[in-house]
């Protein structure tokens, strides 16, 4: 499993401890210093089965420094895509990818799920 964090993100340590705890191996990947690329976007976001909005980080600074709120209805998924992958502080973190599923966000439930 791959686990995508901000390790400065009080969520993402909180997600981490809980992976360990429950004995759930994972690769560990740092969003700002290893941004996820647009065709891992893609394919991550393809695999959630979410909308695409539930991929941007809305409560960070840097989305509502650029008023994303507003633009990404006009964008198309192609350009929504490209612009997550020029930045990991727009990404919605932490995010839990699988062989069959990508989760954006910790909820304890759902990856309690996927995990065990």
């Amino acid at each position: 499993m791959l686990f995508i964090e901000y390790p400065k993100c009080t969520t993402c340590k909180k997600a981490k401890k809980w992976l360990e705890d429950n004995g759930v191996e994972f690769t560990d990947r740092h969003i700002v210093e290893d941004n996820p690329s647009k065709e891992e976007l893609k394919e991550w976001y393809q695999k959630s089965g979410l909308p695409l909005k539930r991929f941007f980080n809305t409560s960070g600074n840097k989305y509502k420094e650029m008023k994303l709120k507003d633009k990404l209805v006009e964008m198309s998924e192609d350009e929504q895509l490209e612009l997550l992958s020029t930045d990991g502080m727009l990404v919605k973190r932490p995010l839990l990818i699988g062989e069959t599923f990508a989760i954006p966000g910790f909820k304890e439930q759902l990856w309690e799920e996927v995990c065990k």
